[in-house]
């Protein structure tokens, strides 16, 4: 169960201001709940989860277990949330280096990007391998997703002939319509839905992240139970909902001043849970010239260097730190005769009994400096904690965009980048006026 604790931010607001936003709070839930705000033919993802397995998700566990048992490697084709939710997800639950265990495929990810050096690095991973591919967009005509697909099928081809090869490439897609769409269609691939009412960044309980979760091993269905059981937990409409609280306060904050707000991971293996919470807001609150910057930290590492400007730099900033119970099998400091470090002091004291120690100097440092500090508390790292966590904060998300006067759902501002590129790169329809 996620709790949220905002016991620390009372430096910059009061019980009173909290309380005067409950009307705030509960309409912008009610306009979620009843579909009735902005951008509200993208809600699915509030029906997502599920306390019983779908027939979608019964496919995806069989496609994994024939992936599982043919390839080496697993490379998903993606970007934005179709990147970030997957991978952040593995690396969470399975570690940063779960690539170098052996007993699940390697997943690597690809169209992220435009890096050629990335590109050979990952043709030289897949050389001598057997390996698929999970090609996810909702069109089939992103920039970056597209170029990888292209390059990947001709090298599946050519390993492994046109007819095997398409047994190796999986689609999750649009379930009527699209470039991506079609070529699955006249293909001949496997393929899985995003629903059309679901965007990107909303979408890692889909198809979208549940293939790739499968494949590496994770429990897809705890992970739903999880989700399940956040939003049966989420729906009070009340501050004993740790959404309100969490989107109550950072919007209070807001409106004091505090214009930035970093997400403090205590763990290095949710360094990308930080990059999808950072795209979840980012993408869905910065628009109508509003929003909250979201950025994110690894402590203890960033304390020795972000630290510094946390501490003493300009007071327009939060935190929101996430802590998760801590392992059940402890790591034990022992004793060194010489004790030229010092260290001996610790003897017989635990590895995480030395980060919580850490965990709360840093907190009453932070909170003494003028850093207002939300605690985000989830349970052990598992696939149904990690379930919690997501719809925490997508749901969040939505009523703090809400309380913003924005659409959490759109992001007209892409497009302008993306204009620029096509009249450089001369895509028909796209040139430059002379």
């Amino acid at each position: 169960m996620i709790n949220v604790d905002i016991s620390n931010v009372w430096g910059e607001c009061s019980l009173n201001d909290l309380l005067g936003l409950e009307k705030e709070v509960f309409e912008a839930h009610k306009m979620l709940i009843e579909r009735k705000g902005p951008g509200n033919d993208y809600l699915g993802w509030l029906d997502l989860p599920s306390f019983e397995a779908t027939d979608e998700m019964r496919r995806i566990v069989s496609a994994a277990k024939r992936i599982r048992e043919h390839s080496e490697v697993f490379v998903v084709v993606g970007i934005g949330g179709s990147y970030l939710g997957p991978r952040a997800a593995i690396e969470l639950v399975k570690g940063q280096n779960h690539n170098l265990r052996g007993r699940d495929p390697q997943i690597f990810f690809a169209g992220n990007n435009l890096s050629t050096r990335a590109w050979q690095e990952l043709c030289a991973l897949l050389e001598g391998k057997d390996f698929s591919i999970n090609i996810i967009s909702k069109s089939g005509t992103t920039t970056e997703p597209a170029i990888a697909t292209r390059a990947l099928k001709w090298m599946l081809e050519r390993k492994y002939g046109a007819d095997e090869a398409k047994k190796r490439i999986f689609v999750t897609t649009d379930p009527a319509k699209g470039a991506l769409r079609q070529i699955a269609t006249e293909e001949g691939y496997e393929s899985f839905v995003i629903p059309p009412d679901v965007g990107g960044r909303y979408s890692v309980l889909t198809a979208v992240g549940l293939l790739p979760l499968a494949v590496a091993g994770m429990d897809i269905t705890e992970l739903m139970f999880g989700a399940a059981a956040a939003k049966r937990d989420l729906g009070a409409f009340s501050f004993e909902n740790p959404a309100w609280l969490y989107a109550a306060a950072r919007n209070l904050l807001y409106r004091n001043g505090k214009k930035l707000e970093i997400l403090c991971n205590w763990e290095p293996s949710a360094r990308l849970f930080g990059g999808w919470w950072q795209q979840l807001f980012g993408e869905s609150e910065g628009k109508d010239g509003k929003g909250i910057f979201p950025v994110t930290a690894e402590f203890t590492a960033d304390l020795h260097s972000l630290g510094q400007m946390i501490q003493q730099g300009e007071r327009n900033l939060f935190e929101t730190v996430i802590r998760f119970v801590p392992p059940r099998k402890r790591t034990m400091i022992e004793m060194d005769w010489k004790n030229l470090d010092g260290l001996n002091y610790l003897e017989g004291k635990s590895l995480d009994f030395v980060e919580e120690q850490a965990f709360q100097g840093t907190l009453a440092a932070h909170v003494d400096g003028g850093v207002p500090v939300i605690l985000v508390q989830a349970d052990e790292v598992c696939d149904r904690t990690l379930g919690e966590l997501f719809y925490f904060f997508e749901l969040s998300c939505g009523i703090s965009a809400y309380m913003l006067g924005v659409n959490p759902f759109n992001q007209p501002g892409v497009e302008f980048y993306k204009r620029n590129m096509f009249q450089l790169l001369g895509k028909p329809g796209y040139e430059i006026k002379q």
